[in-house]
């Protein structure tokens, strides 16, 4: 039987087109980090695992960003109990995930789950990626089944009665390796409650010191005494030079090695020590920025990954690259005065700019969808007008005779559809 419904086409040649209809049409919602302590913002109270930010900021920054891009009607939201009803007040078609979650375990998968359960696209990581991305430990597990390089490394299981099977996992991962060691929570942000410990003695202590922040397990790694560097990578689409770009695999770029002060072993929490100009510097080695720009991709593509992560590595006596960690919500501060984020500082670099960067996560996700995914998000297809330009015309019913016609024809052999006029 001949279908009669019109069926959406659509080529990323039709993209700016795409994107300039959504910009009066669409409704965009930047959503923060809801506070645990504002009235009605939750049920109870609870523990966050990972330490609390709104990243408020930020999403206004985004939230700017677009506005200035063209995008008529961007909602700041919070993720608290109160989302789901503004989502609908404000009728949203489309958000971007600026928040790492309020409180309880995995709190940076509770948006994106929440958005996928009412039916709103996102830029941001589905919840098994953003969970995944946020745990370190599972992370790095996953790494080490892949192949990727990463520190040797062990979880510390905090529960009572784990002592016996924890030192064997110890002695497995690192042998006679005497320290130093890094100790961290198994899910965190900023470098907040990292520890570098100079040898097993102290090892104990350190553990209960990061429990007791995060009531977690804890990660301990083995310290790498060479360069630290960072390195973003996002989807295959991006704005650049007033175009959209699609080349064939991700795009990797800010290749930065952070700049340690002669008191630091490790990089500093940026809440104690701001990101700035000098604190960072752009990889001029060909061979450094391969490396990177290969592992970066390599990620990329073996977590099947749709929006940007920033990736933090270091090496090791040999100069030999190791990843240490994801971070799933990278900040995008808008840069000035001095001061930057680990993924805007490559920008100029790469012939991008700020909004560059806004608009490309934008446009990958859409381009995604509408390539992809457009059977399921139908929303969005009716607000691209006109219409008729993504649509491959339906066919004519065909009429009683030429049905019989066609009917024979099938039995002789030829199965082609008859044109109708």
């Amino acid at each position: 039987m001949v279908n009669t419904d019109p069926k959406f086409q659509y080529e990323f040649n039709l993209l700016p087109q795409t994107i300039d209809t959504l910009k009066t049409a669409m409704r965009i919602a930047v959503i923060y980090g809801g506070n645990k302590t504002e009235p009605g913002a939750v049920l109870n109270q609870g523990h966050n695992s990972r330490p609390y930010k709104s990243y408020e900021k930020v999403a206004a920054d985004i939230q700017t960003a677009l506005f200035e891009l063209g995008f008529e009607h961007v909602f700041l939201l919070a993720d608290d109990l109160t989302l789901p009803q503004e989502l609908q007040a404000a009728q949203i078609d489309f958000a971007w995930v600026n928040s790492c979650g309020v409180q309880g375990l995995n709190p940076a998968a509770h948006t994106p789950a929440m958005l996928e359960m009412m039916g709103i696209p996102y830029v941001g990581h589905n919840p098994l990626n953003a969970t995944l991305l946020d745990n370190k430990h599972v992370f790095k597990n996953e790494l080490a089944a892949l192949g990727l390089p990463t520190a040797p490394f062990m979880t510390w299981n905090t529960t009572p009665g784990m002592l016996g099977l924890n030192i064997e996992c110890f002695k497995r991962s690192f042998g006679e390796y005497p320290g130093p060691f890094i100790v961290k929570p198994i899910s965190g942000r900023a470098s907040l409650h990292v520890h570098v410990v100079p040898d097993r003695s102290e090892l104990t202590d350190v553990i209960s010191e990061v429990h007791a922040h995060t009531l977690q397990n804890v990660l301990i790694e083995q310290y790498l005494p060479g360069r630290e560097y960072a390195v973003s990578v996002c989807g295959n689409v991006r704005h650049q030079n007033g175009e959209f770009v699609k080349q064939t695999g991700p795009f990797a770029f800010s290749m930065i090695e952070r700049v340690l002060a002669d008191d630091e072993q490790i990089f500093t929490s940026m809440d104690k020590r701001k990101i700035t100009n000098d604190r960072v510097r752009l990889i001029d080695d060909p061979i450094i920025k391969l490396q990177l720009k290969e592992i970066a991709q390599n990620v990329f593509r073996a977590f099947s990954l749709r929006t940007l992560i920033r990736l933090d590595l270091r090496a090791d006596e040999s100069g030999n690259l190791a990843i240490l960690e994801a971070n799933p919500k990278p900040d995008l501060k808008r840069p000035g005065q001095g001061v930057t984020s680990l993924t805007a500082y490559g920008l100029e670099a790469e012939n991008l700019t700020y909004h560059d960067l806004i608009l490309s996560l934008v446009a990958d996700r859409l381009d995604y969808l509408f390539s992809q995914r457009s059977n399921v998000w139908p929303h969005l297809i009716k607000l691209i007008k006109p219409v008729d330009a993504f649509m491959i015309p339906a066919a004519k019913p065909l009429a009683h005779n030429e049905f019989e016609e066609w009917e024979t024809e099938k039995e002789m052999g030829n199965t082609a559809v008859p044109s109708v006029n």
